[in-house]
């Protein structure tokens, strides 16, 4: 009885309510968000009018871009908007961003902010390819790029490729992302023909990629698992400084020619931090 007449004198009153999250004052929301990855800050922001406001603060999504975030930007853009925040920079960024003619994307992991890059079959270098008794260009919604370069049968398998780019400080891998097979679809349905599918198992291929500053990596295996697309690792290397440029160079071959081989599709080479190796082996 007396604690309801407390509460409703308290009303009658008009006694100030208890703090809301909503009265959280935005600067204090944007420092907690700050701690917090790009996903869970955009849940949070759906909260209330101070979290979406917090939300768009630039001293929360600044840490989440790339330290030399702006030499990537002067890198893929040739027009950039000059005016936008830092959260719209991001989103920017973590949209796969065309350049050098389209035959390269580059963007970053929306959770992390690591930098990936991806260099398509017609941004590289392959022996033979204008000669459409062994290669053709097929199109095919299983790439980023929309075309994969397909071997039928060939001697001589060389594929070369280079890039730089200013990459962030730290540890990246390189991988070659092949299938073999040709893969269509049929009703619906999937479906890989294996018909040009030989000579993988005869000897490995050798990948190798160089950089300019001195590193070098070499590793070499069999192809196999036909329908699949399956990353095979060239190797790592290391970035120190991120306000320069790296130049890197690659290579896939097998050039013993005492068989054929066919039944290849080449799609891109991928560059992405060395902690999403396991995680993208079959991406």
């Amino acid at each position: 009885m007396g604690t309801g007449v407390s509460l409703l004198a308290c009303e009658n009153e008009g006694c100030p309510s208890r703090p809301r999250l909503g009265d959280l004052p935005e600067d204090c929301v944007a420092l907690v968000l700050s701690y917090l990855d790009p996903p869970e800050i955009c849940k949070l922001a759906r909260l209330n009018r101070a979290f979406r406001g917090a939300s768009r603060a630039d001293l929360v999504w600044e840490p989440k871009l790339p330290s030399n975030y702006c030499l990537v930007i002067e890198k893929v853009f040739k027009d950039f908007p000059e005016n936008l925040c830092k959260k719209e920079i991001y989103a920017r960024l973590c949209q796969p961003n065309p350049f050098d003619g389209g035959t390269k994307k580059a963007w970053l992991d929306k959770r992390t902010g690591g930098v990936f890059l991806s260099i398509s079959s017609k941004g590289l270098a392959i022996t033979g390819i204008d000669d459409r008794r062994y290669w053709n260009y097929i199109p095919t919604e299983e790439s980023r790029f929309n075309t994969v370069a397909y071997v039928q049968q060939i001697w001589w398998l060389e594929v070369d490729g280079e890039v730089d780019f200013p990459f962030p400080a730290g540890t990246y891998s390189i991988f070659f992302r092949l299938q073999l097979g040709r893969a269509s679809k049929r009703l619906g349905r999937r479906i890989c023909n294996p018909e040009h599918v030989h000579g993988w198992d005869i000897k490995p291929v050798r990948f190798q990629l160089w950089t300019s500053d001195g590193q070098h990596a070499t590793s070499q295996c069999f192809l196999d698992e036909p329908g699949r697309w399956i990353q095979y690792h060239a190797g790592d290397f290391v970035v120190d400084n991120s306000n320069a440029s790296t130049k890197i160079k690659f290579s896939m071959t097998q050039i013993d020619c005492t068989h054929t081989k066919g039944g290849l599709c080449v799609d891109s080479v991928m560059i992405y931090p060395r902690e999403f190796r396991e995680r993208l082996k079959h991406f």
